[in-house]
């Protein structure tokens, strides 16, 4: 096995760990590659220095909810988005502010959902959700029926290259990104407007979203380490 000497063999086989990796890589998992006990500050250091090696490339090295990955800059997105044989998948506008209810006011229900909607929501909307692995049922009201609690998951901050549900961009923006979703036919009359639900998804996301991120916070995230 190769014999690491200096900071920089470390930072070339975190590189190779990270490049070849499916998923993001935990600061836990990280710690597997060396025998070495690291203290926090060597591991920030030489993912910072690792961070910065790739400033100037096409590619950059962030800090998500789940761990580290390297991943395309948003920039160049759009030329890679030639190369895909098939469209990204495009969901309704009902699927898209049922998340955004979600994310701003989790943990939600679904009456609480329809509440804020104003219109029932299928059972096909959440299933939708679940199934790209961007909500799951994080435990049940303790009221009559015990009805599911959704809340987003790690996945859905780590597309939206996030680290924590605090850095979930304003909801100017989550509405803008309803408004550009293609218009489809839902399987339920899905017709009111947007505005409302969105609006009222805002009241209260703050201290939702402190309670979630205090239950659901990692030991080993790296406080004060920039997102890029």
């Amino acid at each position: 096995m190769l014999q690491l000497y200096k900071p920089e063999d470390y930072k070339r086989v975190l590189e190779t760990a990270l490049l070849a990796a499916v998923e993001p890589l935990s600061l836990a998992e990280l710690k597997k590659l060396f025998d070495e006990p690291f203290d926090d500050e060597t591991w920030r250091t030489l993912l910072d220095d690792l961070r910065r090696d790739w400033a100037d490339r096409g590619v950059e090295l962030v800090q998500l909810s789940s761990g580290w990955r390297f991943q395309t800059r948003l920039e160049y997105q759009g030329f890679l988005d030639r190369l895909k044989n098939e469209k990204p998948q495009k969901y309704s506008r009902a699927v898209m502010e049922t998340l955004a209810i979600i994310a701003y006011r989790q943990p939600v229900t679904r009456g609480d959902i329809e509440d804020i909607r104003g219109v029932a929501v299928s059972p096909n909307i959440i299933r939708t959700l679940e199934g790209r692995g961007w909500v799951d049922t994080v435990g049940h009201r303790d009221s009559p029926g015990r009805p599911a609690l959704y809340a987003t998951t790690k996945k859905f901050l780590d597309e939206l290259s996030l680290r924590s549900l605090s850095e979930l961009p304003p909801l100017a923006e989550i509405e803008r990104m309803i408004d550009a979703q293609p218009t489809e036919t839902p399987t339920t009359p899905e017709s009111e407007p947007a505005a409302s639900a969105a609006q009222s998804a805002e009241a209260s996301s703050g201290e939702q979203i402190a309670n979630h991120e205090k239950a659901s916070a990692q030991s080993d995230a790296f406080p004060g380490t920039a997102a890029t």
